[in-house]
């Protein structure tokens, strides 16, 4: 592929900023409930606590919808992330939770747009575990298995049978979910936060979260809010506080790529008719999607750990493009002579255990965070809840699978800058033998 003329950008592809952020916090403050952040998961908190009464003030360091909310591959998933023969392994009796969270989430994200009309490209297509590999297309029936036995709704087929490329064996689909354009879903959700009686601040970073007697203080540098209640809806960026839980989780930065627009036509050759979105089964996915003008965005493969507080605000390495284009041109052969147009990354938060996590720091400082690559649909469904457990001082049935009594994590393994190249190494390993079958056939 042709990654000469790529634009590499430090927001995201989908959409551009707004022109009309909200002033910065000037002042000292008090107000029932703090959210701090305006991803999707804190607009969606401060939606849900200012629809039931509560008076709310949201702090966004940028604007809201700036970060990992607009910068993802735009899938909205109907099944847990991570990977769910460990999960499976480990957390099996949570299973039947998850998947009901997880369709849940999914559905309550699609209620959300047809409510509040807004314009995102939203197709209910589901989405695909796909196979590059027998291999994986073993794997891709073991999970089918785990996903039926806890409930969820998939369909196992071959790519023909699933309307997916035929450069891939096969996969599961989920039944619920599809593919949105996620800056337009943040930016439009903005809108409505920006419509409510919900005081938001943006431009605003949050420099320290403190307790004082019953409250808790939250410094800006120009103004304080004091709070009955903070919730802390940052996602990679909450561990610049000392207040915030420890291993609670790992930053990684994620990167995405979008071709130029291709010809109809050889779209069509693809026998992508089901249009739906595309996560592989590696130990570390590709992402592969279809969008309304004619290009296909892709991403991740590879996973970058951030060191240090607060995280750089950065552009994809080079040299990782590249290596996603040569991805992309081994899973699409008929397109590898397309050229790319742009790239762009941001940070994601990623657990121990791999499920989302929300909790409890004494009686009212509040987290949820870290839905590992599937917070399109979870992070908005799990802030609503946490919003309703502050009203009515009791977890919603959802919430219970992911509460966390005690703000106790392990220290995250496989997590390092050494791991992480040691999973890729396998992923690339399997690749290469994969390969070597293929031709073994072929000859």
């Amino acid at each position: 592929m042709n990654t000469d003329h790529v634009e590499y950008t430090s927001f995201t592809g989908w959409v551009d900023p707004p022109t009309d952020p909200r002033p910065a916090l000037d002042e000292d403050i008090d107000c029932r409930v703090a959210v701090i952040g305006g991803g999707i998961n804190g607009m969606s908190t401060a939606l849900r606590l200012t629809e039931r009464g509560q008076d709310v003030v949201l702090l966004e360091a940028e604007f809201c919808g700036h970060g990992s909310s607009s910068r993802n591959a735009g899938q909205l998933a109907g099944a847990p992330g991570g990977d769910l023969q460990l999960l499976n392994l480990l957390s099996r009796r949570k299973m039947p939770g998850m998947m009901r969270l997880a369709e849940h989430a999914a559905h309550h994200v699609e209620d959300f747009i047809a409510k509040h009309d807004i314009d995102c490209e939203y197709e209910p297509t589901g989405n695909a575990f796909a196979a590059v590999s027998r291999g994986q297309m073993g794997r891709v029936r073991r999970v089918a298995r785990i996903v039926t036995r806890a409930g969820g709704h998939v369909e196992v087929g071959t790519a023909a049978e699933l309307g997916i490329p035929r450069g891939f064996v096969g996969g599961m689909r989920e039944v619920i979910g599809g593919r949105m354009n996620p800056g337009r879903f943040s930016l439009g959700m903005r809108r409505v936060l920006l419509d409510s009686a919900a005081r938001v601040f943006e431009q605003t970073k949050v420099t320290d979260v403190v307790r004082d007697g019953e409250q808790v203080v939250v410094t800006t540098p120009h103004g304080r809010v004091r709070a009955d209640h903070v919730v802390l809806a940052t996602n990679a960026f909450a561990g610049e506080w000392d207040i915030t839980p420890r291993n609670l989780s790992v930053p990684i930065y994620v990167v995405e790529v979008e071709t130029e627009p291709i010809d109809p036509v050889r779209i069509a050759a693809l026998g992508w008719t089901s249009g739906m979105g595309l996560v592989t089964q590696h130990a570390i996915m590709e992402n592969y999607r279809l969008t309304p003008r004619n290009t296909i965005v892709f991403g991740v493969r590879r996973l970058e750990r951030g060191t240090s507080y607060p995280l750089p605000e950065k552009v994809p390495d080079r040299a990782l493009v590249e290596e996603l284009a040569g991805a992309f041109a081994l899973r699409f052969p008929s397109l590898a002579d397309v050229a790319l147009d742009r790239a762009w990354g941001g940070w994601i938060a990623i657990t121990s255990s791999w499920l989302p996590v929300a909790g409890r720091v004494g009686d009212n400082v509040h987290y949820s965070i870290a839905c590992n690559g599937h917070g399109l649909a979870q992070a908005p469904y799990v802030g609503t809840l946490v919003a309703d457990a502050i009203v009515d001082d009791e977890l919603p049935e959802d919430l219970r699978t992911l509460w966390h009594d005690e703000p106790r994590f392990p220290r995250p393994i496989m997590m390092g800058r050494a791991g992480l190249r040691t999973i890729w190494a396998v992923d690339r390993f399997n690749d290469r033998v994969n390969g070597s079958r293929r031709r073994a056939r072929r000859g």
